[in-house]
């Protein structure tokens, strides 16, 4: 009996082309792109109230640090690849009740890729997203909030300025690791 050359695809064959998508996704997450269209989601995880969503507001208010919060150090990072590395950690030190620990589910809720501008006092001056969750703003209006409340970040004294990209992996439990710092997958 000939066997057919197509095949329902297996759990196997699906973890691998699974496997695959998000490996382009990071290779691609090094890359720039035309900006996406910002989307004003509501947030859906429990945070602070905000103000209504206007257009004005929808193009990257002005950032202020938490009054409490002592500033940033000072990164020593020569690329914005290295930069990458302080940045998470800061975002991990201002959200350590919201990091996912040990390795990740298979399947995730959300992944995201975020471009980050941060000017030479280590204040956000844009988000850009390369790769936004579109099925979940939630998590889009979640992640952007969470930024800006981590600011000021490390400042990037060596280079100026910087802009650098991460990868969000973003479990339904509303926790998170970034790619930077992740602990891996099951």
């Amino acid at each position: 009996m000939n066997q057919s050359p197509i095949t329902p695809p297996s759990g196997r064959r699906q973890a691998r082309l699974w496997a695959a998508k998000v490996g382009t996704m990071l290779t691609l997450s090094a890359c720039t792109s035309t900006p996406l269209p910002p989307d004003s989601p509501a947030p859906a995880f429990p945070s602070p109230p905000t103000q209504p969503s206007t257009p004005a507001a929808q193009s990257n208010p002005p950032v202020r640090p938490r009054a409490a919060l002592p500033p940033a150090r000072p990164s020593a990072a020569a690329t914005p690849h290295d930069y990458r590395r302080d940045a998470a950690s800061h975002l991990y030190g201002h959200n350590a009740e919201r990091i996912f620990q040990g390795k990740l589910p298979p399947n995730l809720y959300a992944i995201g890729v975020l471009q980050v501008d941060v000017d030479s006092r280590g204040n956000i001056s844009r988000l850009n997203w390369m790769r936004a969750p579109t099925h979940a703003p939630e998590v889009v209006a979640e992640i952007e909030r969470t930024v800006r409340q981590a600011a000021p970040f490390p400042a990037p004294a060596r280079m100026g300025r910087v802009t650098y990209t991460d990868v969000w992996l973003w479990d339904s439990s509303g926790r998170f690791q970034l790619d930077t710092l992740t602990e891996g997958q099951l």
